[in-house]
C-alpha cells in the first residue's frame, strides 16, 4: 500500500517563502530621460559653471583661480550697497502697491456683475506683455517733446520751476546717510510702471481666493453690526492670508530678479538711480565682461533667493498649523 503524505501540524515550521525577482524596465526611466537631460542642461549645469566662474578671472593667459576674490571685491563695492539700497525700495513701493491695488479691484471683480468678465479679460491685458514691450511702452509716455504725459510733466505751474523730465531728474538729497531714500522720479515711475504689469496675476489670485469665503460667514457678520472695514480686516484678509503671502512671495522674487523692464524703461539711469541689483548683474557681466564677478553676484542673489524661499515655506507652515 502507498503511503500516504499527512501535511505537517499546524505548529510545525513553515517553508520560508522566497520573494519573486522583479526585473528591471528600463520604460519608465526612458520615458523622463528627455526632461532628465533637459534640466541638466539648463539648470543643474549653469549652476555649476556658475560655481566655477565665480572662483575665477579671465586674463590675457586665461581663467586662473583668484579663491573668494570677486566676492570680496563686491562686498567691499559702493557699487553693491547703491544697488541693495535700491532693490529694497523698489521692492517695497512695488509688493506694498500691487498687493493693495490688487485686494481692492479684487474686492470689488468679487461682487456680482454681468460684466465682471469682460473687466476680467481687460485687466489681464497688461499680464500677456513681455516686460520689455511694458518697459518700451512706458518709457514713450514720458519722453520729453512728444511723449504722451509730456505735456503736463513739462508745465512749470505744475513742476516748478522748469517741468520734470522723468527719465533724466536727478534723485532728491538722501535723508538718511546714504540711503537712496527719497527715490529718484525715475525710480517711482519704475515702480508705477512695474506694478501695472504685474497687477492682473495678483488680482486673479486674490479674486480666486475670495471666491472661497463663504457668503453666509460674511451676511451674519454683517448682521451681527460689522461694517466693510471689520469684515475685511477680521474676516476676509485672515482667510486669505496664505494666498497673500503666496502673492508677496512672487512679487518679491519677480522684483529682484526681473531686469527686462529697467533695461527697456530707464537703463538703470538717471545715473545709477534705478540701478537695482539684477541690472547691476547684468551691468557687470554683459557691460563689462566681468563674467567671474558677475557669477558671484549671482550666486548672491540665489542666496537671498534661497533665504526668501525658506522663509516664505516657514511661514505658510506656520499658517497652516494655526487654521
Amino acid at each position: 500500500m502507498t503511503q500516504l503524505a499527512t501535511a505537517p501540524p499546524s505548529g510545525g515550521r513553515h517553508t520560508k517563502r522566497t520573494k519573486p525577482h522583479r526585473r528591471f524596465d528600463p520604460l519608465p526611466f526612458l520615458l523622463l530621460l528627455p526632461t532628465i537631460l533637459v534640466l541638466l542642461a539648463i539648470q543643474v549645469y549653469p549652476m555649476f559653471y556658475t560655481l566655477v566662474l565665480s572662483v575665477q578671472e579671465r586674463e590675457p593667459s586665461g581663467w586662473q583661480f583668484v579663491g573668494l576674490k570677486n566676492f570680496e571685491i563686491l562686498l567691499d563695492s559702493r557699487q553693491l550697497g547703491e544697488s541693495a539700497g535700491h532693490t529694497l525700495i523698489f521692492l517695497i513701493g512695488y509688493a506694498t502697491l500691487t498687493l493693495t491695488l490688487g485686494f481692492i479691484i479684487a474686492l470689488l471683480l468679487n461682487r456680482k456683475s454681468s460684466l465682471s468678465g469682460v473687466y476680467i479679460t481687460l485687466l489681464f491685458i497688461p499680464w500677456i506683455l513681455a516686460d520689455i514691450i511694458a518697459g518700451v511702452v512706458f518709457r514713450l509716455l514720458v519722453l520729453p517733446d512728444y511723449g504722451l504725459f509730456s505735456g503736463v510733466l513739462q508745465n512749470p505751474a505744475l513742476f516748478p520751476p522748469r517741468g520734470l523730465s522723468i527719465l533724466t531728474a536727478d534723485a532728491p538729497r538722501p535723508w538718511i546717510g546714504e540711503f537712496p531714500f527719497p527715490p529718484s522720479p525715475a525710480m517711482v515711475y519704475l515702480i508705477l510702471a512695474a506694478t501695472w504689469r504685474a497687477l492682473p496675476f495678483i488680482t486673479l489670485l486674490l479674486l480666486a481666493a475670495l471666491q472661497t469665503i463663504s457668503n453666509e460667514l460674511i451676511e451674519s457678520s454683517r448682521i451681527d453690526g460689522a461694517n466693510r472695514w471689520q469684515i475685511a480686516r477680521h474676516i476676509i484678509i485672515p482667510l486669505i492670508l496664505p494666498t497673500m503671502v503666496v502673492a508677496l512671495f512672487s512679487l518679491t522674487l519677480g522684483g529682484i530678479n526681473g531686469v527686462g523692464m529697467v533695461f527697456s524703461l530707464t537703463g538703470g539711469g538717471p545715473g545709477t538711480s534705478t540701478h537695482v541689483l539684477s541690472y547691476l548683474l547684468y551691468s557687470i557681466g554683459w557691460v563689462s565682461l566681468d563674467f567671474g564677478r558677475a557669477a558671484a553676484l549671482a550666486l548672491i542673489l540665489a542666496a537671498i533667493n534661497l533665504t526668501l524661499i525658506a522663509g516664505t515655506l516657514r511661514i505658510t507652515r506656520v499658517q497652516q498649523r494655526s487654521i
